[in-house]
């Protein structure tokens, strides 16, 4: 059925917000829904829309919008912090997942040929940007260890398709031209990019910054002017809005302009996942079938080439495991590569209806697993242990396997906790070696090492590990963690844990909420931390500060606090 752009717009937009509501009801992702939807209302649905090719195009937007977003709230010196362990578990997981697909794909008869194996192991390589990053950042996981790894992964992933688009033509009879020229046009847009940001936006942006509607509108222009620069240099334009965000991340304005594209992104995606959803095919028995074994492979290879490298390096089994987890599907960029090569006459139209059966079943399940990635982790770790696989917490411990009993447990380490651990260090260090560490980041674990604190990895919501911790026989327990942080959990369910554990214990919990703060007392809390509170007794003072001009000596004390700090979290 053909109709106008506005009416097709319409038509996705109303039935991605009744499949949604319906979702939510059910409690299922959106993902699901606005996949559904544009099934339901595309050409192998009820055909309401027959040629999905302008809403692809508008859909667009929405990928480089989300990008331009996620780059915006990218941390590079985070990034490059761990950069060894995003390299080389981006090359193992690259490298071994072509090879391991090349060879299943061509063994098992689903490929035609070598060459065509070649492309369906390069797209089961790669990983959907996309959905990891809208899920993650939903559960407010990005910034985690493996959050950040699971990113990493996935930009170099990126540049490994953009490198294979640009040897695609020439695979029959291949050429080290095409390689050396891609790779020259990444560093090219990589070059322009940095030096605009670096000498000509700040004045630009300092001048027009009093209009806040101008501060939007040149962000969303150097957004789509870096885009159209990548397409221009034969890129992804996805990529140049990721770089574009990325290289003004440390502008003050960045808040500011995050708060006011999301609403235009959410539409844009919206639109982005219907027009994904549109492409799916009716379903065979023989498709099922191969969907079904493609999904397995995908799934197995993740874990393969990507658990065992990141647990060589020392990462422990939550940031090995979750990754894997997260990277277990198909990317868009994979049913572009496959339709390249179908254009080429490479690739089948076998292979490509069972891609896009993979994607679509894979797109549901990884969400379901992403946002359970912590549940499953749980239940496999039994299974490791088993496997006598250990776990960081079981290859360090006080020298000669002593016990220690420490009479601090500090649950969870994030800012708060490396902010107290400083003020301990300037005020009472002598309470340092009574203090024990329980988080499971192993980056924070080494640091903590480093300045001889005693640290325990694990999950602090698990009984065994708090046990293991001394948390039983701890005199003052502190968690300093908001709910929004703890991972199936919240502090409230801490708290009775905790008081099972040890019923003497003096427990310090955290509440966001002020409505939180009775019933945490009520279950046994010695004392409710308010941060909130806190903070606005600290702005009260800077504002009256303010009225009698003394912020200037207000700024002076803050700096001299900082001078000679040094916390393991800047």
């Amino acid at each position: 059925m053909e109709h106008g752009l506005v009416t097709e717009i319409a038509i996705c937009i109303i039935a991605a917000w009744i499949v949604a509501v319906g979702s939510q009801v059910a409690r299922q992702p959106l993902l699901l829904a606005y996949l559904i939807a544009g099934f339901a209302i595309g050409p192998h649905g009820f055909k309401f829309i027959t040629d999905a090719r302008d809403i692809q195009t508008i859909s667009e937007i929405g990928l480089s919008l989300l990008l331009f977003m996620i780059g915006l709230e990218i941390d590079l010196k985070r990034m490059l912090n761990a950069g060894r362990v995003i390299t080389v578990t981006a090359i193992a997981q690259i490298v071994g997942g072509v090879l391991l697909g090349w060879l299943v794909f061509g063994g098992c008869g689903l490929a035609q040929n070598r060459l065509e194996a070649l492309y369906l192991g390069v797209a089961a390589a790669m990983s959907s940007t996309v959905i990891i990053v809208k899920i993650l950042y939903d559960k407010r996981e990005l910034e985690t260890l493996a959050g950040r790894v699971t990113l990493g992964v996935l930009v170099l992933q990126d540049v490994f398709v953009i490198l294979f688009l640009a040897l695609q033509p020439n695979l029959k009879n291949p050429a080290a031209g095409p390689l050396a020229q891609a790779f020259g046009h990444v560093l090219l847009l990589l070059a322009v990019a940095f030096l605009v940001s670096r000498f000509v936006l700040p004045p630009v942006f300092k001048f027009i910054a009093r209009l806040p509607e101008l501060v939007l509108v040149g962000a969303l222009a150097w957004c789509f002017a870096l885009a159209g620069f990548a397409d221009y240099l034969k890129l992804s334009p996805a990529m140049g809005a990721l770089i574009a965000g990325v290289m003004i991340s440390t502008f003050p304005y960045t808040l500011d302009v995050s708060a006011k594209v999301t609403s235009i992104r959410d539409f844009f995606v919206t639109l982005f996942f219907v027009s994904l959803g549109m492409s799916i095919p009716l379903p065979t028995w023989s498709y099922l079938l191969w969907t079904a074994f493609f999904c397995l492979f995908l799934v197995g290879s993740r874990l393969v080439t990507v658990f065992p490298v990141l647990y060589r390096l020392r990462q422990g089994y939550r940031v090995s495991l979750l990754p894997a987890i997260n990277l277990s599907q198909l990317s868009e960029l994979s049913l572009v590569l496959l339709a390249l090569g179908r254009t080429s006459g490479d690739v089948s139209e076998n292979s490509i209806g069972i891609a896009a059966f993979s994607f679509a079943f894979l797109a549901v399940g990884s969400t379901y697993a992403i946002l359970a990635n912590n549940s499953i982790l749980r239940k496999i770790t039994p299974w490791l242990n088993k496997l006598e696989l250990r776990d960081l917490d079981q290859t360090t411990g006080d020298a000669g396997g002593e016990r220690k009993i420490r009479r601090i447990c500090l649950l969870g380490f994030s800012w708060t906790a490396s902010s107290l651990v400083a003020e301990i260090s300037r005020e009472r260090p002598d309470l340092l070696p009574e203090i024990v560490v329980v988080d499971f980041n192993p980056v924070v674990h080494e640091k903590l090492k480093q300045r001889q604190i005693h640290a325990v990895y694990g999950d602090i919501t698990a009984r065994d590990v708090l046990h293991h911790a001394g948390a039983s026989h701890a005199e003052i327990i502190i968690c300093s963690l908001p709910n929004t942080v703890l991972k199936g959990a919240d502090n409230l369910k801490m708290l009775r844990q905790l008081r099972e554990l040890n019923a003497d214990a003096q427990i310090i919990v955290h509440a966001e909420l002020l409505a939180d703060i009775p019933p945490l007392y009520a279950a046994g809390a010695n004392f409710v931390t308010a941060p909130r509170l806190l903070e606005a007794a600290n702005l009260l003072h800077a504002l009256e500060s303010a009225e009698k001009n003394l912020l200037p000596e207000k700024r002076q004390a803050q700096e001299q606090l900082l001078q000679d700090r040094s916390e393991v979290i800047p």
